[in-house]
């Protein structure tokens, strides 16, 4: 079975504008095309892509990268209860905790992030990597 991996925003947009992780994004991709891993989104992180990617391409273009990833890309999302349980966390960050929140309760087994604060405060149950981390684990 593939493992279960949430993507944040950054991990999106590294591959659809081949910023400056972009090799370690396009190998998770190609995993998750593969069916080495499932990778998951929440609206938030598609909302994030979209501005970004039609910022830079345009409204035509971006649909269809954005269609392309969600061929294999699953998108999950918080409810009521989730936003509370985030929002009370002792993450200071609210968007990460509402991210990691809601990758626990749909039991992710990677949050991929390149965050370093998340993964300070990161539980055991839902280890935070970079994708390069994650990837050298993967090998």
């Amino acid at each position: 079975m593939a493992s279960k991996v949430f993507a944040d925003a950054n991990l999106l947009l590294d591959f659809t504008l081949k910023r400056e992780n972009y090799e370690a994004a396009r190998e998770m991709i190609r995993n998750c095309i593969d069916g080495v891993i499932q990778i998951y989104i929440t609206p938030s992180v598609l909302h994030i892509a979209a501005y970004w990617t039609t910022k830079t391409y345009g409204t035509a273009k971006s649909k269809l990268i954005l269609l392309s990833l969600l061929a294999d890309v699953l998108i999950i999302d918080c409810d009521h209860a989730t936003a509370l349980v985030a929002i009370n966390s002792n993450m200071n960050d609210i968007e990460d905790a509402l991210q990691y929140y809601t990758a626990l309760k749909f039991g992710m087994d990677y949050f991929i992030s390149s965050d370093k604060n998340l993964k300070k405060t990161a539980m055991p149950q839902l280890p935070v990597y970079t994708a390069s981390e994650f990837l050298n684990d993967l090998k």
